[in-house]
């Protein structure tokens, strides 16, 4: 299995996930030249991708969405709610609604020799989903926008060698900032987002022997800088006691692809 992240952050999310025989999108939050230039740079031909997979409606999710769709004729992978908001945004234009491929968390499918696995996940959207993938047993996990985490969500995604997970927010970065009280409200409440110290206590729930790589992604612009989610990442898990704790992490970049992983 293969994961990169074309661009990861509020201001807009895509992300590449699949393997020899199948190339698969984790939604389409910027613009379709940019998704083209990003794939470009880690050697993908967009003409190659067998279905884009969408976690929620909002527009750092699928602004692109609507242009690659009618470029490329691509599938597009979503629970029928996500499908009725998504139609509501003019912006995305029209879609040969033919494309349009119905999902239900936790029923799994296959997609040619990949098996998807979606499930729910908190956060202010029409009922929105993280996504784990798995072919020759091994396993990548994807899962932003999560105002927290639970039982369900961490046995969705143990297992996982390749992970992607959000770090959205420094809390008191968020807190003493510019945002509107509602708007903090919002980030730091159960549908929101996870914040840095979130994200480094799931990931310890996730530690085991053959995890080769995390992402933390979907960082704010505002409330958040890439060292500071990585060094509190990093200080969690020092605060547990696993031999598995030095497992490589990295930030995955807003405007360019991260590295390209293989598991």
């Amino acid at each position: 299995m293969e994961l990169c992240s074309i661009a990861s952050g509020s201001s807009g999310n895509c992300i590449y996930v699949g393997n020899d025989n199948t190339k698969l999108l984790v939604d389409a939050g910027i613009s379709c030249k940019r998704i083209e230039s990003g794939l470009a740079q880690i050697d993908i031909n967009p003409e190659k991708i067998n279905g884009i997979f969408v976690t929620h409606e909002h527009s750092d999710h699928v602004q692109g969405i609507g242009i690659m769709a009618r470029r490329y004729k691509m599938p597009i992978f979503a629970t029928a709610e996500t499908f009725s908001a998504m139609n509501r945004i003019k912006s995305l234009g029209k879609i040969d609604p033919s494309l349009f491929q119905v999902i239900e968390p936790d029923e799994s499918f296959e997609i040619q020799d990949i098996k998807v696995h979606p499930f729910s996940i908190p956060h202010d959207a029409a009922n929105p989903v993280a996504y784990t993938f798995e072919h020759d047993n091994h396993k990548v996990g994807i899962a932003t926008d999560l105002g927290k985490y639970n039982e369900y969500i961490v046995e969705n995604l143990k297992g996982s060698e390749l992970l992607l997970l959000e770090a959205n927010h420094d809390i008191n970065m968020l807190q003493v900032g510019k945002y509107p009280y509602v708007l903090k409200r919002r980030i730091l409440g159960d549908l929101g987002h996870l914040s840095n110290d979130n994200c480094g206590r799931l990931i310890n729930r996730l530690l085991h022997g053959r995890l080769k790589q995390i992402f933390l992604g979907h960082l704010s612009k505002e409330n958040n800088y890439p060292d500071l989610a990585f060094e509190t990442v990093r200080y969690e898990l020092q605060q547990f006691d696993s031999p598995y704790k030095q497992v490589k992490i990295e930030v995955a970049n807003r405007e360019e692809p991260s590295a390209f992983c293989r598991c």
